[in-house]
């Protein structure tokens, strides 16, 4: 059997339990598919994504179907440059 590497306490850690779900759902997505840390902030009718680079924002807007998809929401994506 093999061991896992984080303990309960470092996985719980690391959790926000007052982020929405959408939140957490579009920074995974974007951790594991581009390898980048994004802020989010989730509003009444949209979600706004901060990226820290140009290249980075644009690559998310082609990928706005999947992240809409990844969160399950109908929100308009915002995308913004740090």
């Amino acid at each position: 059997m093999e061991m896992m590497s984080d303990s309960l306490a470092d996985i719980l850690k690391e959790k926000d339990f007052d982020e929405p779900p959408e939140m957490a759902a579009i920074k995974s997505y974007i951790k594991k598919t581009f390898s980048a840390e994004v802020e989010v902030q989730v509003r009444e009718r949209d979600i706004v994504i901060t990226a820290s680079s140009a290249s980075l924002a644009n690559n998310l807007r082609l990928q706005q179907t999947e992240l809409k998809r990844a969160a399950s929401t109908a929100k308009k994506l915002v995308f913004r440059i740090r």
